[in-house]
């Protein structure tokens, strides 16, 4: 009796490790999404918010190419003579790789969205790896332009998605001005408003190009606002363009933009 005691009680106990070892796998495997949250990102990691050049603005936008509406947002660029960088779902790339060769042939910066619109946390870093290289792949044969940015579906990382990242050659950047035109009733007018309330120089900005994992009007709202946006940005003298002119290498190369404020420890390299 004492050694079946014994043994029920190291069985418990290696149990008990078990899970503790699990549940620190998960934590460590889901903590990167802390930087999801809004004011954590810009103020701890300003670099991954997208934070660059004072006098510049980046205009970014996801979910794309849609057929039924990206090509309104690239008639108004051209219109407008301005340049952004589309975050490409690879299984819209699929459907439509003419339309994502022209907008690469626009002039526009081609990024990663991945391969299927789904949280990184929900996946195994082998799932997610192979994922952004199905994706990475699609758009590169698609456009001819290899990518060179990545942002995860809702704007949340995994421990697997920094390490597929990283061996992609691919570096994450969120935003940090957006239009959340994807909530119900968004309009033009709350977008404007909502992206204004976050935006300084050197902001990332955050619209959809396409409404294929949101509601109906989402990309219509965003269009909408974005003759107001490019003017409002004009008027207080923000050059508006891609990432790769947003002055982001220069400062991952230095490490400056990694410092959170306050001073001391810089910011992880999450490329």
């Amino acid at each position: 009796m004492r050694d079946g005691g014994r043994e029920r009680q190291l069985i418990a106990r290696g149990a008990a490790l078990a899970g503790l070892a699990a549940a620190g796998l998960a934590i460590a495997h889901g903590a990167p999404g802390l930087t999801a949250i809004g004011p954590v990102r810009r103020r701890l990691f300003p670099r991954l918010a997208g934070l660059g050049r004072p006098d510049h603005v980046a205009l970014t936008f996801d979910d794309g190419p849609d057929p039924a509406s990206t090509p309104a947002f690239l008639d108004l660029l051209a219109e407008r003579n301005t340049r952004a960088t589309f975050f490409l779902l690879g299984s819209m790339v699929a459907g439509a790789p003419r339309l994502a060769a022209e907008i690469a042939g626009a002039g526009h910066e081609i990024a990663i969205h991945g391969w299927d619109h789904r949280y990184t946390i929900l996946r195994s870093p082998w799932d997610v790896n192979d994922d952004l290289a199905r994706a990475r792949d699609a758009v590169w044969g698609a456009t001819g332009q290899r990518p060179r940015f990545f942002r995860p579906p809702y704007g949340v990382l995994s421990s697997g998605a920094i390490a597929a990242a990283r061996g992609l050659e691919l570096t994450p950047v969120l935003w940090s001005s957006w239009g959340r035109e994807w909530v119900p009733g968004a309009t033009a007018d709350s977008v404007f408003a909502t992206v204004m309330a976050g935006l300084t120089g050197g902001a990332t900005i955050l619209l959809h190009d396409s409404d294929c994992t949101a509601l109906a009007g989402t990309a219509s709202a965003a269009l909408g606002a974005l003759p107001r946006l490019l003017d409002e940005c004009e008027a207080s003298g923000l050059a508006v363009g891609t990432l790769a002119d947003h002055g982001l290498d220069q400062r991952m190369a230095s490490g400056r933009l990694g410092t959170p404020s306050g001073g001391g420890r810089r910011e992880p390299d999450f490329a």
